[in-house]
């Protein structure tokens, strides 16, 4: 008989991630584009979110160690509550710190939680799910987070503009209180491994064991996780930095109006991985992961009009519109390629090693982040009046990576992949 997809178990992470992923969201909007406008510097911004990505790459493989060891329900409660702690501190502290320093430790903390909050709930779906659900389970949760993504930077972006930052960082403490309670209730099947040793032991062993099963029992994820980091570095980051700096600081808006349609501009990317999600849903059965590759070359194409957009229309709503038709389509397939690429890897990963793994391919494919996120940065600095240039020179890297990934999944049968 076959399992069915939103059980009650599953159904509670559902639930309390969309509590959870909605704070976080307006969170994670907010604080950097205070840092923004109280500063005008994308070096500084990039600085700062290169810093933030840092601990997320560092804990992740201890996320996948705890969610291989401890009940995935008790991780998520406990750094649900641990979130909620953080924010809390933020409030107390504002007006006692420098606020670079604040932020910085603040998004630090906050991106370093979230990089071991994902290996567990990313672990719990080969527990609440058949195999032949596996597509379609990471398209709900990727959905799930789109949407989350959806509302809280709009949300935000209008609460923001309006009252500031000290009633979103409430709503976010709110919202990490409300998903803990829920996720109380969740039941997780997982069978207690035996832990024998220090934790640095511990985590060497677990660290290798996964590594060797990347290496050599399944190489093209090896492959793929390069082909990820750059698409991480020369790609994603453009978006991370670029986004919100060419909204709210390049076209000429005034700053309320500009804060508004930075946090609209966030919701049409979340809108498209709601779109991306749910396509990859319906789609589960003729996804193809060797033609995963087509994909990227897809979002790569969309950042050239970005581009000659900046370089030849004068009109900054017009450039704006442009703009967010292109992160839509981006996202939109950037959310297939994420959905096709992480089912891959739990259809092809034992149970026993699924978070390891997940968490290791985490910590690899995000490496390249902070890079990306200083390197443009800088560059958006050093080309300012002329950030068209960037722009281009991302799209011709983010081609060529493309170009790569068709060659690396190209290799993968569908017998393979998601049989």
């Amino acid at each position: 008989m076959e399992k069915k997809l939103f059980t009650k178990d599953f159904t509670l992470v559902v639930i309390g991630q969309i509590i959870s992923l909605f704070g976080n969201a307006a969170v994670r909007f907010a604080l950097p584009l205070y840092l923004l406008n109280q500063t005008g510097s994308s070096a500084l911004y990039g600085t700062v979110m290169a810093c933030a990505f840092i601990p997320t790459i560092v804990l992740s493989p201890v996320g996948g160690m705890i969610a291989d060891r401890v009940n995935k329900r008790n991780i998520m409660v406990t750094l649900d509550f641990a979130t909620a702690g953080v924010l809390l501190a933020f409030l107390l502290l504002q007006n006692r710190m420098n606020l670079v320093f604040l932020i910085t430790l603040t998004l630090m903390l906050l991106f370093g939680i979230a990089g071991a909050y994902q290996p567990a709930v990313q672990a719990s779906i080969p527990a609440l799910t058949a195999r032949e659900r596996y597509m379609q389970a990471n398209a709900v949760i990727n959905i799930v987070s789109s949407f989350a993504a959806l509302l809280g930077p709009v949300f935000g972006g209008v609460l923001y503009s309006v009252y500031g930052l000290l009633p979103i960082l409430e709503m976010g403490t709110v919202c990490f209180l409300l998903s803990a309670g829920m996720e109380i209730f969740i039941r997780i099947p997982y069978e207690k491994q035996e832990t024998v040793g220090s934790i640095r032991k511990i985590m060497k062993q677990d660290l290798a064991e996964s590594l060797q099963f990347i290496r050599r029992e399944k190489p093209v994820i090896g492959e793929g996780l390069i082909v990820t980091c750059c698409v991480n570095l020369f790609f994603s980051a453009v978006i991370n930095v670029g986004l919100p700096y060419l909204v709210t600081e390049v076209l000429a808006f005034a700053p309320s109006a500009a804060n508004r349609l930075y946090g609209y501009a966030e919701g049409v990317l979340a809108a498209g991985g709601i779109v991306g999600g749910i396509g990859a849903g319906i789609l589960a059965q003729k996804l193809q992961i060797r033609k995963a590759g087509n994909l990227l070359t897809a979002a790569a194409v969309c950042l050239f009009p970005i581009g000659m957009a900046l370089f030849w229309i004068e009109s900054a709503m017009a450039v704006y519109l442009i703009m967010t038709a292109c992160c839509f389509v981006i996202m939109t397939a950037a959310t297939i390629f994420s959905v096709q690429i992480m089912s891959f890897v739990q259809a092809e990963t034992p149970q026993s090693l699924v978070g390891k793994v997940i968490s290791v391919c985490m910590m690899v494919s995000m490496c390249a982040q902070p890079f990306g996120n200083a390197m443009y940065g800088f560059l958006f600095e050093l080309f300012r009046g002329r950030e068209a240039v960037v722009l281009l020179a991302a799209g011709a890297a983010s081609l060529v990576v493309a170009a790569a990934a068709r060659k690396v999944f190209s290799k993968v049968t569908d017998q393979g992949a998601l049989s």
